[in-house]
């Protein structure tokens, strides 16, 4: 899909949001909808991983560049609020 569309849905929805066009009982339910929709999508997702042979063949690279990554930015977060 074009880009061009997710900017409109998102323009809409903020604009839906800021004039408070709905009531406070449906904003407290769309809270509860969107963290179903979420999860969906993780599901969604996990799916769509497990699908790809190639995806869970490099997982083993995969893993070690995050645990670098992870580790690299504990390590120099703390540096720097050390300093």
């Amino acid at each position: 899909m074009d880009v061009l569309f997710y900017l409109t849905i998102i323009s809409l929805g903020a604009f839906i949001g800021y004039k408070e066009l709905f009531s406070k009982k449906l904003s407290m339910k769309l809270a509860k909808i969107q963290n179903i929709c979420l999860l969906f999508l993780l599901f969604l997702m996990g799916v769509k991983i497990g699908i790809n042979e190639e995806i869970l063949k490099s997982f083993p690279t995969l893993g070690f560049s995050a645990i670098l990554i992870s580790l690299f930015s504990i390590i120099f977060s703390v540096l720097f609020v050390r300093l």
